[in-house]
């Protein structure tokens, strides 16, 4: 499991939070106060295990980043879906899924080229891009979803 070790702002407490529980509103562990994740926030990694939970319970809308570590447009756009973790931290979820070593959510979206990202409200698929984008471009399509 993916965790971010996060510095509370109020009592200097290091907090050590779940990647995909950290659009739950985490809490210091020593003064209970709210953890601001906008810094710290990065990609939820998910699998095909944990893919199909994780879209039905998220109460926030969800974009699913499926990539290959081994494509070069998939690498050129990795600091920017990370930067978004951070930039929409509390209102998207962002998420990658590695498409070479988990094959049965891809195929069950059909997916045949990648990056593909695939945008999820109420646990249900609502929009697909195949194809790397700049950064803000995917923010204008992230607005439409936060």
């Amino acid at each position: 499991m993916n965790t971010i070790v996060v510095t509370c702002n109020n009592c200097g407490t290091k907090n050590r939070i779940p990647a995909d529980k950290q659009h739950l509103g985490p809490k210091c562990g020593s003064c209970k106060t709210s953890i601001n994740m906008g810094q710290a926030a990065v990609p939820v990694e998910l699998n095909d295990s944990t893919f199909t939970p994780f879209i039905k319970q998220a109460a926030k809308p969800v974009m699913v980043d499926f990539f290959s570590p081994t494509c070069g447009p998939c690498r050129m756009m990795s600091p920017a879906i990370d930067n978004l973790a951070r930039r929409y931290v509390g209102r998207v979820i962002i998420a990658k899924l590695d498409t070479s070593s988990n094959g049965g959510i891809p195929a069950q979206f059909q997916i045949r080229g990648v990056p593909t990202l695939i945008f999820f409200r109420n646990g249900q698929k609502v929009d697909q891009i195949t194809g790397a984008l700049e950064e803000e471009a995917l923010a204008r399509k992230l607005n439409q979803f936060a």
